[in-house]
């Protein structure tokens, strides 16, 4: 889930489809399979403020196609979540919604929230926190994905501290990446070196 703001213009649209979505798509990818987060296969994949799709889309098809809804408030962001299952194979819905109450999600499911905690304001942080501390206590599977920047979620060590809590873990990664050809044009002309992708997460594996 975006801010207006990120999403205000073309070319900044364009930034976040051809350039941080397949960054997250990878990402999310190695923290997934790393975790073990894949097996046995989540029944269902909920991603919160799911974006363009790439992260969600990354945990389905490592588990081999598990079905995912996405939910975004920018309607741009959910048609490009529904263009990128629709890409991949996958079983998907993306839909319009805000996150004050999430779905109900069935045991044997899991619920994703990547880069989207840090672009909320506190209050709707917190109660989407909650929702998803209560589902990993009920035994749903839960992912979150934030940069490793201290300043961009001050809130982190708290809510890790509430993930162990319910069984969980919070894990700080650095993976060695080697990007396709388009994207590593793009990030080179940015001006950055992706040789190295840094992310950290948040799990609860299945009871």
């Amino acid at each position: 889930m975006m801010r207006g703001a990120a999403l205000d213009s073309a070319g900044k649209r364009a930034a976040f489809a051809l350039f941080y979505g397949p960054l997250h798509f990878l990402a999310a990818d190695r923290v997934v399979r790393t975790l073990g987060a894949d097996a046995p296969p989540p029944s269902s994949i909920l991603d919160v403020g799911c974006g363009t799709g790439a992260a969600g889309a990354a945990w389905a098809l490592a588990a081999g196609g598990s079905p995912i809804t996405g939910l975004d408030r920018h309607r741009w962001a959910v048609n490009e979540a529904r263009w990128t299952y629709c890409q991949l194979g996958l079983r998907g819905r993306a839909h319009l919604a805000t996150i004050a109450r999430l779905p109900p999600t069935r045991v044997g499911g899991g619920i994703m929230a990547a880069y989207v905690l840090n672009e909320l304001p506190d209050p709707m942080r917190t109660r989407l926190e909650d929702q998803l501390i209560e589902a990993a206590g009920r035994g749903i599977r839960v992912l979150v994905l934030e940069p490793v920047a201290r300043a961009v979620a001050p809130w982190w060590d708290s809510m890790a501290a509430r993930v162990r809590t319910v069984g969980g873990r919070s894990d700080e990664w650095r993976f060695a990446v080697d990007l396709p050809p388009l994207l590593r044009r793009l990030d080179r002309a940015a001006g950055l070196d992706h040789r190295e992708m840094t992310v950290r997460s948040m799990y609860v594996g299945p009871t």
